[in-house]
């Protein structure tokens, strides 16, 4: 009767796992390609930070080999610091402000992309360095990523 039991417990697990797991896809999908933003403006109270973050429809391993050869190609405004393919995270700097890449599955075809680096001083202006490089790998990847406000 025990084994009876484990058995139908068992068999609804493995029956409702995968839908689980489409469910979540299915809501990663439909957030693909927007690229979300959050920054605090440095001060002499804290560090600040600056985070942007991606979901991709394309395989985690490919999302970081596009990210670390985007990196590589602008060697004399970018230097990387850490590669970590086992980990897939890169740190690089642009000799002001130093950032974090990492890439994390959320499926074998789709990926989130999150760079975050430290923030910059009040007062000062530019395109963020985080989105910057989101929105270059997004054209690495052939996908047209939008910048959500």
């Amino acid at each position: 009767m025990i084994l009876r039991r484990m058995a139908l417990v068992f068999s609804l697990a493995l029956f409702i796992a995968p839908f689980g797991q489409a469910q979540w896809v299915m809501v990663a999908r439909a957030a693909a390609n927007r690229v979300q933003r959050m920054e605090q403006r440095k001060t002499q109270n804290n560090g600040g930070y600056d985070v942007a973050t991606v979901i991709l429809e394309a395989a985690p391993d490919k999302v970081y080999e596009k990210a670390l050869s985007a990196l590589m190609a602008h060697v004399s405004e970018v230097t990387i610091t850490s590669a970590d393919q086992q980990k897939q995270k890169i740190q690089f700097t642009n000799g002001q402000q130093s950032a974090s890449l990492q890439v994390t599955s959320l499926g074998p075809k789709v990926s989130q992309l999150v760079i975050a680096s430290n923030g910059v001083e009040n007062g000062q202006s530019g395109t963020s360095i985080v989105v910057q490089g989101v929105l270059k790998i997004c054209k690495e990847m052939n996908v047209t990523c939008t910048v959500q406000d």
